[in-house]
């Protein structure tokens, strides 16, 4: 019965997954959504997949892409940072730290940080009075920050079940929008006489805070390796800076995985070649199906790719991981085309 039910699951995940190729050629959502940066995986593994691990397990950095995926750790610790070198010369650095006591009998808990330079920028403020039209203020810098906290629990030694909660935020810095029914007057700073008027202003703070909800679940079917998983990202209320309301980059997304080498029985060498599809549905631009490959031998050399579709720029990806001791590095590489390319490295240390 229990085969059955498997089978039944898996045959409608696969059914479900065509048909999201199909529906996605006529979604054209487009910006409908703030905190970008909630959304941009930099974990190197995840990335040269084409970001196709919601059905793996990926202990700590299961945090920024399916939290039941901690649930499987089979160390007591693990801590793995990320580095990723995006378009337009932004920056994005996550931590994900992740513990289980007692083996996992009482769940993993995990926690997260998240962190975006966008750099340097030229400030300027509206002025008509002026020949060039605006007034330069200086220079300032944007940011974001998350910090987040996971739970992960393994109900039964198939289904297990993730949350991740976490605080975001964004400062945009300020705004100044003129007010043309308002002037203020121009004084000479010799005479003090009025030679002129300006514009007032209306000084707009763009700054948010909101908290963030990530939920998922994996399921392992007893069929050979095969697993699917179900996340849902970037959960949270409606928000607004100055006059304009966004939401957060919310992401539902299904997969199966499975060691397509289990079916060969055993193999020397300790090989393994993981076979790994997503499909995401998004609320601000069309669904993708995600496809990720990775090939691995004596557990400490991985090469992987993935494509996704729908995708202008960035389909496709490659990297390679080595992995002893407790210790592994991952590195990824994005043709980006007009962006040129994203890179994405990621060191683990795990005991």
């Amino acid at each position: 019965m229990k085969n059955n039910i498997s089978k039944l699951i898996v045959l409608t995940l696969l059914v479900v997954l065509v048909q999201y190729n199909g529906y996605a050629q006529e979604n054209q959502k487009l910006a409908q959504t703030g905190l970008q940066f909630l959304g941009i995986i930099s974990d190197a593994r995840a990335a040269s997949m084409g970001e196709a691990m919601t059905s793996l397990q990926t202990n700590s950095s299961s945090l920024f892409i399916n939290p039941a995926g901690m649930s499987w750790m089979e160390n007591f610790f693990e801590v793995s940072a990320s580095s990723n070198l995006w378009i337009a010369d932004i920056k994005h650095y996550t931590l994900g730290m992740a513990i289980s006591p007692l083996s996992g009998e009482y769940g993993v808990i995990g926690f997260s940080v998240q962190y975006v330079d966008y750099g340097s920028f030229i400030e300027t403020r509206v002025n008509k009075y002026t020949d060039k039209g605006y007034d330069d203020i200086g220079i300032f810098k944007l940011n974001a920050l998350a910090l987040g906290f996971g739970y992960a629990k393994r109900l039964t030694d198939r289904f297990s079940i993730g949350g991740h909660i976490r605080w975001a935020r964004q400062d945009l810095g300020n705004s100044y929008i003129p007010n043309e029914f308002k002037q203020n007057p121009i004084l000479d700073t010799l005479t003090g006489q009025i030679i002129g008027y300006s514009d007032s202003a209306v000084i707009a703070t763009n700054k948010m805070t909101p908290l963030v909800f990530d939920f998922g679940t994996q399921f392992k079917t007893g069929i050979k390796s095969l697993v699917f998983g179900m996340s849902i990202r970037n959960f949270s209320g409606d928000m607004q800076y100055a006059y304009e309301g966004f939401q957060t980059p919310l992401t539902f997304t299904i997969g199966i995985s499975m060691n397509v080498m289990d079916l060969l029985g055993e193999l020397p060498l300790n090989q393994a070649l993981n076979v790994s599809i997503d499909a995401s549905h998004y609320r601000d631009h069309p669904e993708q199906l995600k496809i990720g490959i990775e090939y691995q031998i004596m557990s400490m050399l991985s090469i992987r790719g993935g494509y996704i579709t729908n995708n202008d720029e960035g389909g496709t990806s490659f990297g390679v991981g080595v992995s002893q001791f407790g210790f592994a590095f991952d590195y990824a590489y994005t043709p980006f085309g007009i962006f040129n390319k994203v890179q994405r490295m990621t060191a683990r240390f795990s005991f």
